[in-house]
């Protein structure tokens, strides 16, 4: 295994990234294109939250299967369905005119998901043990990257040519990441003998680990924290008096200073959590956040905006790789693809719920007052993960 585990880690993060960048070449301004392409004009928060969120829910529905099947079959076929088949529906949204037949899309787009997971799956059940938290936290600077580049990159095709376009390069690059898993991507031979397992078994042996379940807590916390701001933005520059035309490319800037205080931090974040334990770097993580999201309540402008969610972003880079490698500690490698399956039913159930109640808090508050309730939010888990011990029952079951 020694010998191809950092070849893949090379090539995963590098698809990872690609796949991370085409997702928010054109995601993060969707609530612009409902409305100036696809004519929605009354309850444009509300109609930007569901057509988030339900994507994520079939993701949610979908995901302990596509585990099972990655744990009977290999994560690498996983790789290569999900990403031809994000390229196809990326491609037809540049010819969607109807926002009902948007919705079947992007329910078809969580359906067919699943690239990112599975190279995380891949990269955590093929890396030696000592080195799986360290090189979790590089596989996450490459979602942050492609979460730098891609908001640029579709504010400028936005401004420039229009958002339908933007599908069409969003299209064009994760093409291309599933042609890098295709062929570059090698996978621990795995036997495929062993009957593929049932996902009611699966539940009820991942409810029977205390430290897996309050691991998969946080991770719903965590997600639903992301989410349930992201389609909010682009209309929160607008109150801040930002103009129509130039609002995505903005936003584009503001999206993409989290991304880039996660490219410097994360890493350093794991060889923390290898010294100090990944118990403690989630507790600083979480209340970072929380604090780092009320302080975007003050913000009077996009400079001050970006410059808040950048302080914000250094302490959130620590929350999922800390996840992720205590997730690798509390399970059996024979487990770890189911448990990574469940773990993404359940962020993407939060993925789902966030930008639901995202829009419905955005049409019924003030924007700023939900940066308050998510900080709230964050500094409760983080309270949670301190008296709740997390660390501690990671020890316990790492010492039976």
């Amino acid at each position: 295994m020694n010998f191809s585990w950092k070849r893949n880690l090379a090539v995963l993060w590098l698809g990872v990234f690609l796949c991370s960048t085409s997702y928010s070449i054109s995601i993060p301004f969707m609530s612009i294109f409902l409305s100036d392409d696809l004519g929605v004009t009354s309850h444009l928060e509300a109609w930007s939250g569901f057509a988030f969120g339900i994507s994520f829910l079939a993701s949610a529905l979908i995901s302990p299967f596509w585990g099972s099947l990655a744990d009977k079959y290999g994560r690498k076929p996983m790789l290569i369905r999900s990403g031809f088949s994000l390229a196809a529906l990326y491609l037809i949204n540049y010819f969607v005119h109807d926002p009902y037949v948007f919705l079947v899309v992007r329910v078809l787009q969580g359906l067919l998901a699943g690239f990112v997971p599975s190279s995380i799956a891949l990269v955590a059940t093929n890396t030696p043990e000592e080195k799986t938290g360290w090189a979790l936290s590089v596989m996450s600077t490459s979602g942050a990257a492609g979460s730098i580049i891609g908001p640029l990159i579709g504010g400028v095709i936005s401004y420039y040519y229009g958002n339908r376009s933007a599908f069409l390069f969003s299209s064009a690059i994760v093409l291309l990441s599933a042609l890098i898993a295709t062929l570059f991507v090698k996978e621990r031979k795995v036997d495929r003998s062993n009957p593929r397992s049932r996902v009611r078994d699966d539940i009820r042996e991942a409810g029977g680990n205390g430290a897996f379940v309050s691991l998969m807590i946080m991770t719903g916390i965590s997600y639903f924290s992301v989410m349930l701001l992201e389609p909010l933005i682009p209309i929160y520059m607008l109150d801040m008096g930002i103009s129509k035309d130039s609002a995505s490319l903005t936003s584009g800037v503001v999206f993409s200073a989290v991304g880039i205080a996660t490219v410097l931090m994360a890493p350093r974040w794991g060889k923390i959590g290898g010294r100090k334990g990944y118990g403690t770097i989630l507790f600083i993580g979480l209340l970072g956040g929380g604090i780092g999201n009320m302080l975007q309540f003050f913000v009077t402008g996009y400079v001050q905006f970006a410059i808040v969610r950048f302080v914000y972003g250094l302490f959130y880079a620590a929350v999922l790789p800390s996840i992720n490698a205590l997730i690798v500690q509390v399970t059996e490698p024979g487990f770890r693809g189911r448990a990574f399956g469940l773990n993404q039913s359940v962020s993407q159930l939060a993925t789902m719920a966030g930008p639901i109640l995202g829009g419905l808090l955005g049409a019924i508050l003030p924007i700023r007052w939900v940066f308050v309730v998510n900080g709230l939010m964050l500094l409760a888990a983080a309270l949670t993960v301190k008296t709740r011990r997390i660390e501690a029952q990671v020890s316990a079951l790492k010492a039976e």
